[in-house]
């Protein structure tokens, strides 16, 4: 059984965590790289969802005329007039 010290371990791993953070270095235009990439798919995302909603909305509208197309050209017995006089013989 391996029986570490908490304090030992800990302090270690702090100074290997330093030693590698100290050797990584930023580029010095590392922020508006970044930026330029988030700004450039946020562009890109609102574009796919404009044309996606333009898509849905269109085929939405084609399909609204079509149904109003295919309906019967007669009306239908709702739509038939005033009824005629019925005379109830019971």
């Amino acid at each position: 059984m391996n029986h570490t010290d908490p304090d030992r371990t800990e302090r270690e791993l702090t100074e290997a965590l330093a030693a590698l953070a100290g050797g990584v270095q930023a580029a010095p235009d590392a922020y508006r790289t970044a930026r330029g990439e988030w700004l450039r798919r946020e562009r890109r995302r609102r574009l796919v969802l404009a044309v996606l909603i333009t898509a849905v909305f269109a085929l939405a509208t084609l399909i609204g005329l079509w149904v109003l197309n295919e309906a019967p050209s007669h009306p239908g017995v709702i739509f038939s007039g005033l009824p005629s006089a019925q005379v109830d013989t019971r």
